[in-house]
């Protein structure tokens, strides 16, 4: 049985930002709802624009507005970043669209990035109209691009003042010098380290960003003349644990180099290690992900197995797989990428935390798994890292500035399937998992986590779209179309008020955050010594193992061995790391848990769970009506709001009888 609403008679337009052109239409085309197994569905206008592809219907009413709703991208509209695949069903036969089509399809099946899957009928759609709108489609959404053809250009030059209109909500940037020497006092970093100018006009390099930390011993000079000579990164700060222990990242040696490049290496290294001027000299311990965590090429294996799990175009397949579910789940080897790395981040915060060991994360580029076990260790050890503009903050630092390549692991560009990882996505699924175990030790939600997922694939953000600070600063000089004003001026993703109203941002923060106390100025002293005590978890004293970390007079004989090799295999994780893990991490989790302390997730078992709000949302089989996190938080929100009215009350009424 076809369950058919009848092609509207009026005219439906589409919303259009600035700089967004009207590409191709088609119309009488029919969206399939995907409840059942019946055709049931609805007629409307397929459009293709510059910056989405969107169906238009006259359903949208005011009676029909969901509870949650973005301003910029509808239920019914695509991205063209968040376009994954686009398959053509001729005859009952699926087949996947690239490039110039000879025939074209009865059916078109969008799957997106955001796990969304739109199945069009084109049936009763023109012939001439289908083949503008499918050749439109395809080729405006998979064909490679140049960076500057992106909407984020367009929407940035026809709205050039719009960068100004919107706060950042307390988000520290670290563009400026000044960001990171304050978080260098924040974090009482600044008693060893630096922040440096050594880069501005990137005249060191172009992978760094303009202005970074190092050891106070690091000369400027030594940094134009190793970073130029090795073309490695230095060994920059991350952040300092409250016992001094500081969080280092690093990009590996080259493996191949002659004798001069293995001198300066070697001069390098002992300049790594002078840290610290006088004795007791400080471990350092190195970890080198590059052979300790899965690599790029298995997490995104492994993430393309695990979401076609979610990827359902009807009913039917639902529960086809719903029977074998968790054995497709576990074959997918995503959930065990989750818990390698979390568990590698439990390893960095023990030594950072119970060892009070300086730790050098090493990787080839230091711009995927080191930002993301950096990250991790500052959501565990740092609450600041909790609240909502910490961890936007933080974001900034290891990831946007830190340069992370988002516009080639999310592929914006279509140029290379060769780099495509879903880093930063990874690095959201373990904080969700954290999130999920401790909820009141985060402000933000769940809900957050998933509207930040979802804007990797909005570009009229510059947040998520370039390689490098130096990317972005190299191109934003260019003039805009209607004011000839002078450069662009991007929007930053963290200017929530663009894409939701005040209402809908509420469910982005935690109403059962349990905010920190702020101590009374005569006991602060007292206070914070005893906090540092709590923190040092077990508090059975531990041994110094050499091979965890070296003192000074051990680096000779060690930048000897290192030399010409690469410097994670001499330096790893120390054979007897299991037994010390097992004793730190089960000592914790014995402990009540302090929600501005230390947290280490849960990693046994089945403590590692999907994020069903991201993975499961556009699945009716597997929602509640009526129910679910929105819902949920809904009725919370609305319950601490009567809680804040009778407070207000009750003071009224306690002021006017006194």
């Amino acid at each position: 049985e076809v369950h058919i609403k009848e092609p509207i008679e009026k005219e439906v337009n589409p919303r259009l930002l600035p700089g967004e052109l009207l590409l191709c239409e088609a119309s009488t085309v029919y969206k399939y709802i995907q409840e059942d197994g019946s055709n049931r569905g609805t007629y409307g206008k397929l459009v293709c624009t510059n910056f989405k592809i969107a169906f238009l219907d006259d359903s949208a009413s005011d009676d029909n507005e969901p509870q949650f709703k973005n301003k910029i991208v509808g239920e019914n509209d695509i991205t063209l970043q968040c376009v994954d695949q686009i398959y053509g069903v001729y005859d009952e036969k699926k087949k996947l669209l690239t490039g110039q089509l000879r025939k074209y399809p009865e059916r078109l099946i969008i799957y997106c990035k955001d796990l969304r899957v739109f199945n069009f009928c084109l049936r009763y759609t023109k012939e001439e109209e289908v083949k503008r709108i499918v050749s439109g489609i395809v080729h405006h959404s998979q064909t490679p691009k140049l960076l500057k053809r992106l909407f984020l250009f367009s929407y940035a030059s026809a709205a050039p003042n719009n960068a100004g209109k919107y706060g950042r909500n307390q988000t520290v940037m670290f563009d400026t010098l000044e960001d990171w020497r304050d978080e260098l006092e924040r974090t009482k970093g600044n008693v060893k380290y630096k922040a440096v100018t050594t880069n501005e006009g990137y005249r060191v390099s172009e992978k760094l960003p303009l202005y970074f930390v190092v050891p106070i011993c690091v000369s400027e000079e030594s940094i134009l003349k190793y970073e130029v000579s090795l073309n490695v990164f230095l060994q920059i700060w991350c952040w300092s644990c409250h016992n001094g222990a500081a969080l280092l990242k690093m990009s590996a040696f080259p493996k191949e180099q002659d004798d001069s490049t293995s001198q300066m290496q070697k001069a390098f290294l002992d300049g790594i290690y002078k840290t610290i001027s006088k004795p007791p000299y400080e471990l350092l311990k190195t970890d080198d992900l590059s052979s300790s965590l899965p690599s790029l090429q298995d997490i995104q294996t492994a993430y393309t197995r695990f979401k076609q799990l979610f990827l359902i175009d009807n009913s039917t397949d639902f529960w086809a797989t719903d029977v074998k579910w968790f054995s497709l789940l576990e074959s997918t080897n995503w959930l065990d990428i989750i818990r390698r790395v979390l568990k590698k981040a439990i390893e960095v915060a023990e030594c950072l935390e119970r060892q009070h060991t300086n730790v050098l994360l090493i990787e080839e580029s230091a711009t995927d798994l080191c930002c993301v076990i950096s990250s991790l260790v500052q959501v565990m050890m740092d609450s600041y890292s909790r609240t909502k503009s910490g961890f936007q903050s933080l974001i900034q630092k290891e990831w946007v500035i830190g340069g992370h390549g988002f516009l080639d692991r999310c592929n914006h560009l279509h140029k290379s399937d060769k780099e495509e990882a879903p880093v930063f996505l990874l690095l959201l699924n373990c904080v969700w998992q954290l999130v999920q175990q401790y909820p009141p030790a985060f402000e933000f939600t769940e809900t957050y986590l998933t509207v930040l997922s979802d804007s990797l694939y909005v570009p009229i953000f510059s947040t998520f779209f370039f390689n490098s600070q130096h990317q972005k600063d190299t191109n934003t000089s260019g003039e805009s179309l209607k004011t000839q004003s002078g450069p662009f001026r991007f929007l930053t993703v963290w200017d929530w008020s663009v894409q939701f109203d005040s209402k809908a941002q509420a469910f982005l923060n935690n109403p059962l955050y349990a905010e920190k106390p702020k101590p009374d100025k005569s006991q602060r002293k007292t206070a914070r010594f005893k906090h540092q005590r709590q923190l040092s978890l077990p508090l059975t004293q531990t041994k110094s193992s050499t091979k965890r970390g070296f003192f000074r007079e051990e680096t000779d004989h060690l930048i000897k061995n290192i030399l010409g090799k690469r410097i994670g295999k001499f330096i790893n994780s120390s054979d007897e790391l299991p037994n010390s893990f097992r004793e730190f991490y089960d000592g914790w989790h014995s402990k009540p848990v302090d929600y501005h302390g230390l947290l280490l997730p849960r990693i046994d078992g089945p403590e590692i769970k999907v994020w069903a709000q991201r993975y499961l949302r556009w699945i009716p089989e597997a929602q509640l009506h009526g129910g679910g996190t929105i819902a949920t938080a809904a009725k919370i929100l609305d319950l601490m709001e009567e809680v804040q009215s009778l407070q207000v009350k009750m003071d009224e009424e306690h002021s006017q009888a006194i």
